[in-house]
């Protein structure tokens, strides 16, 4: 099959729709909840509705944190651009308006997008519409999630869950956490599942609350779980532990997550090309895309680099969802696009700030907020150097006792 790196006709008015809303509901209240860090953006609860109903009337299925869910009917042979490619598009869309306000918004957690990707019929029926954040990583484990700690014991119809969870995003807001834990520390990464615990369940505490360098309207939480019994039957997929499959299971929900946060960095991008570009012109600065960059000015030369290096990540991107849609294994092409856009956001960012000068670096403008917030998309969902390792992997065909 041949992919067609084009924007797909039919999401084209998804896609413009969900730009305006980004331009004038996400962007004239980016700076008041950057200020107003911990304060929940009440005005998402309008967005959130809005999506909903989208989503209801078949207009926006698939958008979103939720849309990353395989197509499970059999492969028909014709090319799709479906519920994955709908959802890097809209994403980044929202996050061209405002990451941490994307992130902040309710039934849209990394959570979600875990139990789309791995959870069986009857529990995304169950599950649908709760808002559910992902709890992965540890004090002291970083991006080595096959290193979990927090345990799960069986007892009778319970799983019973004891660890500390660090940088759980929307962990204080969400309905639920979906919490990585092991069943069996001497099994290794085999034996790590992922469960949904839904808020108020006892032995579950949200600790405290992060202060950080970007993405502040999101919040950021520190949970425990003490004796947490968590129903059985939130255990998400199989409660097998399979050995000879290893860490499939679980980097399953990578695969699909890893394209989305791809998509915000280039959504986060393009929102400080296009501004700079502006700029540039308003300054009197010609950027000729006909002529070779070393006749041009520098400010030009160094523009035409930075639109280069992000569409690279935008078509790595592209790709990886693509794939995902067209059931084609993407571990690899996931990975690609979220190193490459990871470092392309803090790169494009931190350069048009330095384009623009005292503008850039001054907060009368959004072009450094868009520098901070970036920062954490080339961190999350596993760091640059991990992806770089996972990519490594699989082109020369080592696992991961082999290559570490």
């Amino acid at each position: 099959m041949a992919i067609n790196l084009e924007d797909p006709k039919k999401l084209k008015p998804l896609r413009e729709q969900i730009h305006q809303v980004a331009m004038n509901m996400l962007r004239p209240i980016s700076r008041k909840y950057d200020k107003a860090e911990h304060e929940y953006p009440t005005e998402l609860d309008m967005l959130a509705a809005m999506a909903d109903g989208l989503s209801e009337s078949g207009q926006g299925e698939g958008a979103g944190a939720t849309g990353v869910r395989r197509d499970s009917k059999p492969d028909d042979g014709k090319v799709k651009n479906g519920a994955n490619m709908s959802s890097v598009l809209s994403v980044s869309e929202m996050c061209w308006g405002d990451v941490g306000l994307t992130l902040a918004m309710p039934r849209q957690g990394l959570g979600n997008s875990a139990i789309a990707s791995v959870a069986n019929d009857e529990q995304h029926e169950r599950f649908d519409g709760i808002w559910a954040s992902m709890a992965i990583t540890e004090p002291g484990t970083g991006s080595d999630s096959a290193n979990i700690k927090t345990t799960a014991t069986l007892d009778g119809d319970h799983y019973v869950l004891n660890g500390e969870k660090i940088f759980v995003t929307s962990g204080d807001r969400s309905d639920a956490v979906v919490v990585w834990a092991t069943l069996d520390k001497e099994l290794g990464k085999a034996a790590i599942k992922s469960f949904v615990v839904e808020k108020g369940t006892p032995g579950m505490k949200v600790e405290r609350l992060e202060h950080k360098l970007g993405i502040k309207a999101s919040d950021t939480a520190t949970i425990t779980f003490t004796d947490c019994r968590v129903p059985a039957e939130n255990l998400l997929g199989s409660p097998e532990i399979n050995v000879k499959e290893g860490f499939a299971g679980a980097m399953a929900t990578f695969d699909n997550t890893r394209p989305l946060v791809a998509s915000m960095a280039v959504g986060c991008a393009r929102a400080a090309l296009d501004y700079t570009r502006d700029l540039l012109a308003k300054a009197g600065v010609e950027i000729d895309y006909d002529r070779p960059a070393h006749l041009q000015s520098a400010a030009a030369a160094k523009f035409i680099q930075l639109e280069s290096d992000y569409e690279g990540a935008y078509l790595l991107m592209l790709q990886a969802a693509w794939m995902a849609d067209n059931r084609q294994p993407n571990s690899k092409e996931a990975s690609m696009a979220k190193a490459k856009a990871g470092r392309m956001g803090s790169d494009v960012t931190l350069s048009c700030v330095e384009l623009a000068g005292t503008i850039g670096y001054s907060e009368g403008e959004l072009l450094e907020k868009w520098a901070r917030d970036s920062k954490i998309l080339d961190i999350f969902e596993g760091t640059q150097q991990i992806q770089q390792l996972i990519v490594a992997r699989r082109v020369l065909g080592l696992s991961s006792a082999e290559l570490k």
